[in-house]
């Protein structure tokens, strides 16, 4: 089969998507958005009731399948079956994944490979289940789900902050690897955002007293787990305009701030690394531009 050029591949106007983690949160604020918009939508979810209301209001434009993103097989499977389903996938959306609380001396072995599983292998098994078929089709937009995060890291969230920066670089390496073919990558970097993640989302690990005035420090509290009442963050629904917007438009960059606090956070974590660097005097940045 011939492969059409990237330009000319764009995201169909009512396209298909494939969620991960779709049962609560951004998941399902976006396979919403696009139900209402009367797009297509693969979701996947842990438990077969999680969305159950959808299923009942959108019976011929949702199909709900039960995948844990840390399994490869039930990964395959649950694209095989939306391609069954409705003929093909347009846009990818590796959302599933969850933070960790501990700092790194307090993480056991059994959380490390969790959140490594789900936040970094799960996107890892998604891409290598839908690749061959973007790849045929020579159209489609994989998305990451990442965080500000991934730029810098943050004492007692290290799992966490490691498992977005491995997402990112085989985000980008990926990006390289498969534009040739028509496929489209994209980081999104969100900042703090009303959803799940720092509420039932959030693991932590077991506490030790010697990193109590760090978490007070950090967190206005040594109690682990932090009791959360009011809004998180900002309406995940800018999430999902921001993330519709840019997966709708021709073209737009790899790595997409989301949310009004972004820049400026990935604007600090950046600034850090450059004034780490500069102790080395070699270190020169900006760069000085190129003479001919």
């Amino acid at each position: 089969m011939s492969v059409r050029p990237a330009e000319e591949s764009p995201v169909t106007e009512r396209p298909v998507w494939f969620v991960t983690g779709a049962g609560r949160g951004l998941g399902r604020a976006l396979t919403r958005a696009a139900l209402d918009a009367g797009e297509r939508v693969v979701a996947t979810v842990r438990r077969a009731d999680a969305l159950a209301d959808l299923d009942r209001e959108f019976p011929s434009t949702l199909h709900v399948a039960v995948a844990d993103v840390r399994e490869r097989d039930a990964v395959r499977a649950a694209v095989a079956s939306g391609i069954a389903r409705f003929g093909r996938l347009d846009v990818v959306v590796n959302n599933a994944g969850y933070g960790l609380v501990g700092a790194i001396e307090e993480v056991d072995e059994t959380e490390a490979r969790g959140i490594v599983d789900t936040n970094l292998l799960g996107p890892l098994w998604v891409a290598q289940a839908v690749l061959p078929h973007l790849r045929a089709r020579g159209a489609g937009h994989i998305v990451q789900i990442s965080t500000t995060g991934a730029v810098g890291a943050m004492p007692t969230l290290g799992l966490y902050n490691a498992g977005k920066w491995g997402l990112e670089g085989f985000s980008q390496a990926l990006a390289g690897e498969v534009s040739r073919s028509g496929v489209r990558v994209t980081v999104a970097q969100l900042g703090g955002f009303d959803t799940d993640w720092a509420g039932s989302g959030m693991h932590f690990a077991s506490p030790s007293a010697d990193y109590d005035d760090l978490r007070r420090e950090l967190f206005g509290t040594a109690e682990v787990p932090w009791r959360t009442e009011g809004p998180l963050g900002a309406p995940v629904a800018e999430a999902v305009e921001a993330l519709r917007r840019h997966v709708h438009a021709p073209d737009g960059p790899f790595r997409l701030l989301v949310g009004a606090d972004a820049p400026d956070q990935v604007t600090a974590a950046l600034q850090a690394r450059c004034e780490d660097y500069a102790a080395d005097d070699r270190f020169v940045w900006p760069a000085p531009a190129a003479t001919t």
